[in-house]
């Protein structure tokens, strides 16, 4: 195949064919979940006035590599990846649970910090692994159908507004589930919309950025993938 030479085709189409990125890509969107829920989730930092979890700086990118997974490799190989990410996340929950757990040796003083830095709570655990699995799944669906009533025209507003709705059904779930009765209810709606606009202002910054991995993913790969007769059922991982 060469390089610069990108052939139109149905997702069905691409089967077994075997793929130049797409393992790089499927590691980068897993690796950035699990570190973005991991290192940033448990830190509150506030910049000019206004206070966020650090976690929100980086979880985004998860929903531009998702972006990218749907548009370049179409929905079957996105699903493939979040539920991936799905299980990942629930063996770091369980891993987590269990180190944190486990008695700590006499004299070693971190078990307060690994309790203040991993032990979310089951409703946190729950929330987060919800929201994730429902967000992203309507993000890729959105992004995938947008794809075929556009022609595979005007890529900012297919990025851009699939975020909208799977940023959104994220939020929308994340924030009640883990903290309605633990915060008035104006404290939840005002975080989860406030986050929801920073993630969403998040994937507009970052346009440019998923123009050009796109436009080179599919020159490198010579595909341009359209989900025409695509089964958008969530409920399986098999290509």
């Amino acid at each position: 195949m060469i390089d610069g030479a990108v052939h139109k085709i149905d997702a069905a189409a691409l089967a077994g064919r075997p793929l130049r990125y797409f393992d790089f890509v499927m590691a980068a969107f897993v690796v950035i979940l699990l570190l973005s829920n991991l290192i940033g989730a448990a830190k509150l930092s506030t910049l000019g006035g206004v206070t966020f979890g650090a976690g929100i700086l980086f979880f985004p990118l998860g929903y531009v590599i998702g972006d990218v997974l749907t548009e370049v490799y179409g929905y079957a190989r996105a699903r493939r990846c979040v539920w991936a990410g799905f299980v990942a996340m629930l063996f770091m929950a369980l891993m987590s649970w269990v180190v944190v757990a486990l008695p700590p040796a006499a004299g070693w003083p971190g078990q307060a910090a690994y309790e203040a830095v991993f032990g979310s709570t089951w409703r946190i655990v729950f929330a987060s692994l919800v929201a994730f699995w429902a967000g992203e799944f309507a993000n890729s669906f959105v992004l995938a159908r947008m794809k075929v009533l556009t022609q595979g025209k005007h890529l900012w507003m297919r990025t851009i507004g699939s975020t909208v709705v799977g940023q959104g059904v994220d939020s929308l779930l994340f924030y009640p589930l883990a903290f309605y009765g633990e915060w008035s209810n104006a404290q939840v709606l005002t975080v989860m919309v406030t986050n929801w606009g920073m993630k969403v202002g998040w994937e507009a910054v970052l346009t440019p950025v998923t123009y050009g991995v796109v436009n080179m993913l599919k020159r490198r790969e010579g595909l341009d993938v359209y989900d025409e007769g695509t089964d958008f059922t969530p409920f399986r991982a098999r290509l």
